[in-house]
């Protein structure tokens, strides 16, 4: 299905967002604009046909893959513990490399059972990020609202500093900005270049003030940027990401019960709409090409031409 307005090229979704199976979630996102997708390591196990065959599906849609989530609670472990999750991210390295994903997620420790020193920390997320060198991966390292001592950008940016590894940088999540609180003036302690993905979502309340609230509506009540009570701060990190000149991807990531429970592509009409606001009405970069909608190209080439 050919959309007349052309796909949305700065915009992505998630495949947590959606209900079905992995070629119905792939076809909404395609048939509703959108050129890339998020994956998530169950759409692949959990694909009835098997890992090689999802594989096959993903490449077959032609959709780009932004990315592929999420390695949970890694760093800080000790022993056998750490030995175990090794083992885990060397699998999922090897799932996001077979989907031509060019990162992994990782998210900031939950773990009771997770060291606080922030060298320690450090030193496995770089031991993390040589794992993913021989594989031509990155990694973004998300600070969770909810983390047990890394829970806003802030913090995770340092650590991410300390571990000092090329291919290890960011990903921003405009729920843990928000749920945090972090004010968005900490973005600009941060190289831009080390941003390596940006993951946006809304919410329905003005605050989540406890973790648990905080993990509660980041699972299961977020909502698309526009259709909650901080758009407003949601745009404002758009317009801050791409004065500071981020030029990676941003991709809806919705976890959303309602939206769960009515067809795929209805709510990958949700996200187009959304798709469209951020570009058209909070960028107002936006230059319509045939079959085409690029922001961040207009703007690359206006830098490209300024003077220096």
């Amino acid at each position: 299905m050919t959309r007349a307005a052309g796909f949305i090229d700065d915009f992505g979704m998630d495949t947590i967002t959606l209900s079905g199976s992995l070629p119905a979630k792939l076809a909404a996102m395609r048939d509703a604009g959108f050129t890339q997708v998020m994956l998530k390591a169950s759409d692949l196990t959990g694909h009835a046909e098997g890992v090689e065959d999802a594989v096959r599906v993903v490449k077959a849609s032609g959709l780009r893959v932004t990315g592929f989530q999420v390695l949970r609670d890694f760093e800080g472990l000790s022993g056998h513990l750490h030995d175990y999750k090794v083992d885990i991210a060397k699998a999922m390295l090897e799932m996001a490399r077979a989907v031509g994903a060019p990162l992994l997620l990782a998210c900031s420790s939950t773990s009771t059972h997770a060291t606080q020193d922030l060298d320690a920390l450090a030193r496995d997320l770089r031991k993390l990020a040589m794992l993913a060198v021989p594989l031509r991966l990155k990694i973004a390292y998300e600070g969770l609202s909810w983390g047990r001592t890394i829970n806003e950008f802030t913090t995770a940016w340092e650590v991410v500093n300390r571990a000092d590894a090329p291919n290890l940088g960011l990903g921003i999540d405009s729920f843990h900005i928000v749920a945090a609180k972090t004010p968005l003036d900490a973005l600009d302690e941060v190289d831009p270049a080390k941003i390596f993905l940006v993951q946006l979502a809304d919410f329905m309340w003005q605050e989540a003030r406890s973790f648990e609230e905080r993990m509660t509506t980041a699972r299961h009540f977020r909502v698309f940027p526009g259709e909650g009570v901080h758009s407003e701060q949601v745009a404002e990190l758009v317009l801050r990401l791409d004065a500071l000149g981020y030029g990676g991807d941003y991709s809806f990531e919705v976890f959303n019960d309602d939206y769960q429970q009515i067809p795929p592509g209805a709510v990958a009409e949700r996200a187009r709409a959304s798709a469209l606001w951020l570009g058209e009405d909070v960028l107002r970069r936006s230059v319509p090409l045939p079959n085409a909608m690029r922001l961040r190209k207009a703007h690359a080439a206006a830098m490209e031409h300024s003077p220096r």
